[in-house]
């Protein structure tokens, strides 16, 4: 697990290249708030969390699906994930941040190009 990254993901510079070609502008993995976001657009007001389907427990996800092995240590693991999750969220949330979950499923090549607009669109009626 040491060569799993939690930064820098392909599907988190996927978005923020997206985002900078598109002209927004944006801070990564601030340290002052709750989670760390992958992606800040302070003038948005906006967090974007790029979540793994398997780490975050993606229910309903093709990708993810328990290993056979330790499953009951890595359901603990994904839910320990989850449960952090919701409560960054919940702090984020009650600071006043709109918050944005992408899945690394709706970055597919055949899904992405509508990610990313929905992503925009949101963002757009942001201001």
């Amino acid at each position: 697990m040491s060569r799993i990254r939690a930064k820098n993901t392909t599907p988190e510079v996927f978005v923020r290249s997206m985002l900078h070609r598109m002209g927004y502008r944006f801070r990564i993995h601030l340290k002052g708030l709750p989670g760390k976001p992958d992606i800040v657009l302070p003038k948005y007001h906006t967090a974007i969390f790029v979540h793994g389907c398997f780490w975050h427990g993606h229910e309903g996800c093709k990708d993810f699906t328990p290993p056979k092995t330790r499953t009951e240590w890595w359901l603990n693991k994904i839910n320990g994930n989850k449960n952090k999750d919701t409560e960054n969220i919940a702090q984020l949330e009650g600071q006043g941040w709109q918050i944005i979950i992408i899945w690394e499923c709706e970055l597919t090549p055949d899904k992405s190009e509508n990610t990313i607009k929905s992503l925009v669109d949101v963002l757009n009626n942001k201001i």
